[in-house]
């Protein structure tokens, strides 16, 4: 989490807060240390953040701060409430815990979004990969170690370029560049048993393999609506 996003969720854990919230309680929510949330709150006190307190007694925010608003129409706000609640389906707890706090934002100023509740029901476990850090190399464009085992039980070891992924109901799916196979392959993320970033990448290349996959694969992986 950037340390902007970090200074959104302290002032809105505050600000929901019916009680002094401890330093430790906002570093569990937020997943950080307690020094880093010391460091933060002195920061924006710096800044003229009404934030009262100090460590040990708790902190508290002076009523009526607000924050500026998030620009969404109420069909564009709704629209975006029922996919965050979804993303719960994915079995990415680091794509929920994101999403969790996009929901906090959301609904600081469409409080109406509170109404819609959508089922969180899909993967039943979360995958041996981290997808949070196979999230981050397909942004980062590095290429990864990874044994691979088919539904045949057969195990293989690839150097594959990671490019895409795809959240079914049951599963998650990797779309990448295959060294060994010289093509585009999918990878079932539940059949991934050991996944290793290497320092190699492909910078500049994964765009291009994207289209590639998109023109000639895409509909065969999975299906899309006109929006």
């Amino acid at each position: 989490m950037s340390k902007s996003d970090r200074f959104f969720e302290i002032i809105q854990l505050l600000r929901r807060a019916k009680r002094p919230l401890l330093a430790r309680e906002m570093a569990e929510e937020l997943e950080v240390s307690r020094r880093t949330i010391y460091r933060d709150i002195a920061t924006l006190q710096a800044m003229q953040t009404p934030i009262l307190g100090e460590a040990g007694v708790g902190y508290v925010m002076r009523k009526g701060y607000d924050l500026p608003p998030i620009n969404f129409d109420i069909d564009e706000a709704d629209a975006v409430a029922v996919g965050l609640s979804m993303v719960a389906r994915t079995g990415d707890p680091g794509l929920w815990r994101a999403a969790r706090r996009a929901s906090r934002k959301l609904s600081e100023t469409s409080p109406g979004t509170r109404r819609l509740v959508a089922s969180s029901w899909g993967v039943e476990a979360a995958p041996a990969i981290d997808l949070s850090v196979l999230r981050q190399l397909i942004r980062d464009e590095r290429k990864i170690r990874l044994t691979y085992e088919d539904a045949r039980e057969e195990r293989t070891a690839r150097t594959v370029w990671p490019l895409v992924l795809i959240y079914y109901v049951d599963t998650a799916m990797l779309v990448g560049w295959c060294e060994l196979r010289r093509d585009l392959r999918h990878f079932r993320v539940d059949r991934m048993v050991d996944c290793t970033p290497l320092e190699d990448g492909f910078a500049g290349l994964g765009a291009a393999l994207v289209a590639r996959w998109e023109d000639t694969r895409k509909q065969d992986t999975v299906s899309t609506k006109e929006l």
